[in-house]
Formats: structure tokens, sequence, C-alpha cells
């Protein structure tokens, strides 16, 4: 008899002790659980004040090179150009901003054989432009903004031409003329305020022959121009 109350003495520990260990389990995972939970919200909720800091910015300023593939005249083959650029942007909100840029772009015009007996002379170009930004994707990391831009652009063409003109290279004509570009900005932002910028451009120019060139009967057109522009983005000030 003894030994049986014994046994039910022992099996009711068991039993309790059983009941005991699931409930602190039961505790131990909704603490878990909660834990969990409340980390996700403290992530998302830090990775959204990181999005308003670095995306408030009123200024954002940068520059760097790049590369540009150029017709220098109505009838030459494109030559290499490497690049410049700087600019600067004035945000309304965070999505639309107004952008001014400068760029300056050098290369060598691809002349070919002439009666002047001269090597590919150097040729170079700067653009003054300005215009909308608007930014289409913003995330933590990444940003992805598209611009179009317009104003003036000033071509050097016969300069490294050892004193012949122009029309005796058949380049376009030293000047100003209009110029226009599109393109799109992808940003890795090293902190809020500070970013790496990949820029594929298209360039529109619109220089013009010499008149006295007779080597054509067209005095130009618009040359079609792409590039890529590489370099840093750093911004200042808040949107209030």
């Amino acid at each position: 008899m003894f030994g049986f109350r014994l046994s039910v003495k022992c099996a009711t520990a068991m039993l309790l002790a059983g009941f005991m260990a699931s409930g602190v389990s039961a505790i131990e995972a909704q603490s878990t659980h909660r834990q969990r939970r409340e980390s996700n919200a403290n992530r998302k909720a830090r990775i959204a004040r990181t999005i308003e800091d670095t995306y408030t910015h009123r200024w954002e300023v940068g520059g760097g090179g790049g590369y540009l593939r150029f017709r220098s005249g109505e009838n030459l083959q494109r030559n290499n150009q490497v690049s410049f650029w700087s600019t600067g942007s004035y945000f309304l909100n965070p999505k639309l901003g107004i952008t001014g840029d400068v760029r300056g772009s050098y290369g060598n015009a691809k002349v070919g054989n002439t009666i002047f007996n001269i090597e590919n002379p150097q040729i170079s170009q700067y653009t003054f432009m300005g215009g909308p930004n608007y930014r289409l994707w913003a995330k933590e990391k990444t940003a992805i903004s598209i611009f179009a831009v317009g104003g003036a652009a000033l071509g050097k063409f016969d300069s490294g031409a050892k004193g012949l003109s122009s029309a005796d290279i058949h380049v376009w004509q030293s000047g100003f003329r209009p110029v226009m570009s599109v393109g799109a900005n992808f940003d890795y932002n090293l902190y809020p305020n500070l970013a790496l910028r990949v820029t594929p451009t298209y360039l529109g120019t619109f220089f013009r022959l010499d008149p006295n060139d007779t080597s054509t009967g067209s005095r130009g057109s618009i040359q079609n121009n792409l590039g890529v522009n590489v370099g840093v983005i750093y911004r200042f000030g808040r949107i209030k």
C-alpha cells in the first residue's frame, strides 16, 4: 500500500514538472516571438527614419568624370572623349528638383587623310544646361532619378588644328549652339548625405558646319551622342 501511494506521488510530481516545463517553454516561445516582432518593428522604423533623413535634403551637389561618344563632323567617324561633369540640384519636395548641369568633353576628331597632312586634332566642347529632376525610386541604400535639361554648348573644334579652320578639316564650326540632354541617375547611398552616382546619358548637340566648308551639301543637323558619367553626390540643407 505504501509503495502504491509512493508511486502515485511520484507520478503526480512528474506530471506537475512536465506541466511546469511546458508552461515555461510556452512563455519563453511567446517572449522570443514578441522580441522578434519588436526587433522587426524597430528595424522598419530605423529604415524609415534613414529614408526620410536621406531624401529630405534641400540641396545636392556633385561631380566626377565620364565618357562620351561624339560625332565631330557631318561625314566624320565618331570619336571617344573623356569628360568631367558637375551638377547642383534644389529640391522643391523629396521627389522634384531643379538641376543645373555643367560638362566638358575632350577628344581627337577623326579627320582622316587630308591635303593638309594633319593628324587627328584635339577638340572640346562644354555644355551649360538646366531643367527638372524627378526621383522615381527612393530606398535606404539606392535611388533612381531621371532628368531632362537643356541650354547652350560651346564647341572648340579648330583650336588644335595648327592654324587651319574648321572648314579645312571638315569639323563643326566653333562657337555656341543649343544642346539638350536626358538621362537617369543611379545612386548608392554610403551615408544619408553622401552617395556614389552612375549616370547613363544622351546628349543632343546642334553644331553646324562652317559656311565655307564645301565638302557636303548639308550644313549640319542634330548630333546624337551617348555617354556615361560616374561620380559622388553630397546632400545638405533641409526641406522645411
